[in-house]
């Protein structure tokens, strides 16, 4: 008996998703958020001046590397062989934001979109601590998924 919900059985207990009976399929998952800084700090970010260093390049790395913990992190998530991990930046200096996104890959039986929004969330929040000794108010918003193909809901867009 089912309790109609695919993280908890019958009895109420949380369970990880049975996906042996899956075929393999190739899954691609985009996520984007936004860090939002003063102008100050978006010109020490983009002159590489920060006092902790290169912004950026460190949380690039931090973001692949979260992805690739992601089963670690999520109760239930299944651990994927990643066949593909990036973090990229769109920096707004108008706007004084960095456009974060994050793509993961993979081959497999279920999708990868929590990777995508852990690398994501883990970028920004690198972000936050290589510039915190210059502004505490850094504001981290709007991470979403923002495309997802594979699987047998098929493609996801918000575009």
């Amino acid at each position: 008996m089912s309790s109609g919900f695919s993280h908890i059985d019958a009895d109420g207990n949380a369970v990880m998703v049975d996906v042996s009976g899956k075929v393999d399929t190739v899954r691609k998952a985009i996520a984007r958020g936004i860090v939002k800084v003063s102008g100050k700090t978006m010109d020490l970010l983009l002159s590489k001046a920060l006092p902790k260093g290169d912004a950026l390049n460190t949380a690039k790395i931090a973001g692949i590397l979260a992805a690739k913990e992601t089963h670690n992190l999520i109760p239930l998530c299944h651990p994927l062989p990643l066949s593909y991990v990036d973090v990229r930046f769109e920096v707004k200096k108008e706007l004084n934001i960095i456009e974060v996104e994050a793509e993961a890959r993979t081959t497999g039986r279920t999708g990868v979109e929590m990777e995508a929004l852990i690398a994501v969330q883990i970028a920004a929040a690198t972000i936050y601590d290589m510039c915190k000794a210059v502004q505490k108010d850094i504001v981290i918003s709007d991470c979403r998924l923002v495309y997802k193909e594979g699987g047998k809901s098929g493609v996801f867009s918000v575009e």
